[in-house]
């Protein structure tokens, strides 16, 4: 379920590329980074801001660190960097060369990573560091997690543009679909766990042992 939730989070981040209106927050920082520094491609310094989120979920969590999950999550992270490529290359033919086409791609985006994300979070394996680190900082702070992750993503993007702005003369992976996505994604991750937890309340409803006849109609 977690591998599922992984490939599907990859693909978000794919459309999110193909709608050129911005990538998705998480992604934004490495993404702008890469056109500063061609040291590595996109999911090389990917992979290297997962490294850091990883080591800032050992420090503020100290002895409750989990480290077979910090393993997990390390090798998951360069994992995830090949899917997202590989996602790439899979949507490589659409094209969106025009402006309602890409809006199109970019909320389809959010959509698609909102729900690999909550499947991650279902499959409760391990996570994304970007994800983890939320969740860690969710658990010491006692925010919940969609919240925190509202935030993080709102400050990826805010330094994704600075550093736009000051080196490359303007926004360059970075722009509304990102601010779209900062905003939109947490709140979609509640709606897919509210749309859960409606339909799971209704499936136990009519399990339950004993509802027959009239009664088992009214339930």
């Amino acid at each position: 379920m977690f591998l599922i939730g992984l490939f599907v989070a990859s693909v978000g981040v794919a459309f999110s590329t193909k709608a050129g209106l911005g990538t998705s927050p998480v992604s934004s920082v490495p993404y702008t980074v890469s056109f500063l520094n061609g040291t590595f491609s996109f999911g090389g310094w990917l992979n290297i801001f997962s490294i850091i989120q990883i080591a800032v979920q050992v420090i503020i969590l100290k002895g409750k660190c989990n480290y077979i999950e910090i393993a997990i999550q390390t090798v998951l992270a360069f994992l995830y960097g090949y899917l997202t490529n590989f996602s790439c290359f899979l949507i490589r033919n659409l094209n969106a060369d025009i402006y309602p086409l890409q809006f199109m791609y970019m909320v389809l985006s959010c959509f698609i990573l909102g729900f690999g994300i909550w499947i991650q979070v279902k499959g409760n394996v391990a996570m994304l560091p970007g994800e983890a680190m939320n969740r860690a900082i969710s658990q010491v702070s006692g925010k919940r997690y969609e919240n925190v992750k509202i935030f993080f993503d709102i400050l990826y993007i805010g330094i994704s543009a600075v550093l736009c702005i000051l080196f490359l003369g303007g926004l360059k992976g970075v722009r509304e679909g990102s601010i779209i996505a900062a905003i939109a994604v947490g709140s979609i991750i509640k709606l897919y766990e509210k749309i859960y937890r409606k339909c799971r309340g209704r499936f136990t409803l009519l399990r339950q042992p004993g509802l027959e006849g009239e009664d088992h109609e009214k339930k």
